[in-house]
C-alpha cells in the first residue's frame, strides 16, 4: 500500500443536474445501449399514452416509425396540460412508481418520459386540447423552443416526436418486429387496449399493424399454439376471476396438444415473468389437481400405472397465465420471477376448480386430456 495518504472530501463529489444523470449512465436507465436499449426507448414513451387508454381517458395509441429516424408517439386522450408534460420530460421522479394491477408498466424504471427527453437529440410535444395546438421541443433534455401555440387542433390528445441521440446508441435500427411482438402481447393480456404500429422507413411503402384482442389470453393461447402440433381438445380452455386472498386476479388460457414439449408464458400486472415463480407453480398444480380428480373418477385408464394421469401434465401443453395484482412481489431487480406464497394457492384453487367444471361439462374432452396426461406419465 502506498505510504502517500489519499485525501476525499466534498470536492470529489460531482452533483449531476437535471437529466445529466440519465445521460452519464443511460444504461442504468435503460438497461442497455445498443438495440435492446432503443426499443425500450419507445417503450418508456409508449407508457402513458398505453395506460390513457386503459384507463379509459383515450381510445387508440398510435406508433410510427418515421422515414428520418425519428419515432411518433400519439395517443388522443384529453391532452396532457402543459405544466404536467414539461415536469414528466424535465424531472427524475422520486422513486421507482409503483405499478398496481391497473396500470401496465413499459418503462423499466417508471421514470418514462425523461428518460427519452435526455437521450434524443431532439423531442417534440404536441399538446392538442381546448381547440388549440401546443408545440414545445427540447434537445438533448433541455428546452429548445418554449410552449408555442401552432393553430386550431384537429380533436385532442398528446403527440411526442423523437429522435435518438447517436452520441448516445450504436445502433438507430429499430426492429419493427420486436416492437410489434411486445404491443401484440399487451393486447392480448388487455383487452382494452388498441394499438397501432407503422414503420414508414420503407421507400416501397409503410408497414402496418394494428393489435386489439377482445378474447384476452384464450387468443393469445390460440396464437402460442398455432405450430404446436394437432389440438387434442377443439376449443381453448380460458377463464378470469377475481381471487381476493391473492389480492387481485388470474386469467388463464391453455390447450393441450399432440406434440412433445410444454410451452408456457407468464406475467404479472402485464409485464413478462421470464423465469416463472408462484403464478406459474400454482398453475401446474391445479393442473395436476385437476386432471387427476378426473381421471380417478374415470376409474384406471388402459395400460397407465397408478398415479399416472396428472404426472404429464405438461406435455403438449400451450399456455398463458397472467395475474394482475394490487401489490406484486417480484424478486430479483429485473422482476424475473414472481413471489408470493398467496399467489400460487389462489392459482392452483382457481385453476383447480375452473378446469374441474369444465371437464364435467364436456366428459368427452375431459376423457381426451386425461388420456394425453397419462400417455405422457408413462413416457417418462
Amino acid at each position: 500500500m502506498s505510504k502517500d495518504r489519499i485525501e476525499y472530501d466534498a470536492s470529489h463529489i460531482q452533483v449531476l443536474e437535471g437529466l445529466e444523470a440519465i445521460r452519464k449512465r443511460p444504461g442504468m436507465y435503460l438497461g442497455s445501449i445498443g438495440e435492446r436499449g432503443l426499443h425500450q426507448l419507445v417503450f418508456e414513451v409508449a407508457d402513458r399514452a398505453v395506460n390513457e387508454v386503459l384507463a379509459g381517458r383515450a381510445g387508440a395509441v398510435h406508433i410510427t416509425l418515421m422515414a428520418d429516424g425519428s419515432v411518433r408517439v400519439a395517443d388522443d386522450g384529453p391532452g396532457l396540460p402543459a405544466e404536467e408534460a414539461d415536469a414528466l420530460l424535465s424531472r427524475l421522479p422520486a422513486g421507482r412508481r409503483h405499478a398496481g394491477r391497473h396500470v401496465v408498466a413499459l418503462g423499466l424504471g417508471g421514470t418514462g418520459l425523461c428518460v427519452a427527453n435526455a437521450l434524443s437529440s431532439r423531442l417534440t410535444t404536441e399538446l392538442r386540447h381546448d381547440g388549440v395546438r401546443l408545440l414545445r421541443e427540447y434537445g438533448r433534455g433541455k428546452e429548445v423552443t418554449p410552449l408555442t401555440p401552432a393553430g386550431p387542433a384537429p380533436g385532442t390528445g398528446t403527440v411526442i416526436t423523437f429522435r435518438p441521440d447517436t452520441e448516445i446508441f450504436g445502433t438507430a435500427a429499430y426492429s419493427f418486429d420486436v416492437l410489434a411482438d411486445r404491443f401484440r402481447e399487451l393486447a392480448f393480456l388487455n383487452r382494452a387496449l388498441d394499438v397501432t404500429l407503422t414503420d414508414r422507413r420503407d421507400a416501397a411503402g409503410p408497414r402496418s399493424e394494428r393489435f386489439r384482442s377482445p378474447g384476452g389470453a384464450r387468443e393469445f393461447a390460440a396464437f402460442l399454439g398455432a405450430g404446436a402440433g394437432a389440438p387434442v381438445h377443439p376449443e381453448v380452455f380460458g377463464f378470469e376471476r377475481e381471487v381476493p386472498a391473492m389480492g387481485g386476479t388470474v386469467e388463464v388460457a391453455l390447450r393441450w396438444h399432440d406434440s412433445p414439449g410444454e410451452r408456457l408464458l407468464s406475467f404479472a400486472n402485464s409485464s413478462p415473468t421470464p423465469y416463472g415463480g408462484t403464478h406459474a407453480e400454482g398453475l401446474r398444480d391445479g393442473l395436476a389437481a385437476a386432471v387427476g380428480a378426473s381421471a380417478g373418477e374415470r376409474g384406471p385408464l388402459p395400460e397407465a400405472e397408478p398415479g399416472s394421469a396428472s404426472g404429464g401434465v405438461g406435455e403438449g401443453l400451450v399456455a398463458v397465465v397472467s395475474v394482475k395484482l394490487d401489490q406484486p412481489e417480484f424478486q430479483g431487480a429485473t422482476h424475473g420471477v414472481l413471489g408470493g406464497p398467496a399467489v400460487r394457492d389462489g392459482v392452483a384453487e382457481a385453476v383447480r376448480e375452473e378446469l374441474g367444471a369444465w371437464f364435467a361439462r364436456d366428459p368427452e374432452t375431459a376423457a381426451a386430456v386425461v388420456s394425453r396426461v397419462a400417455r405422457a406419465s408413462r413416457r417418462a
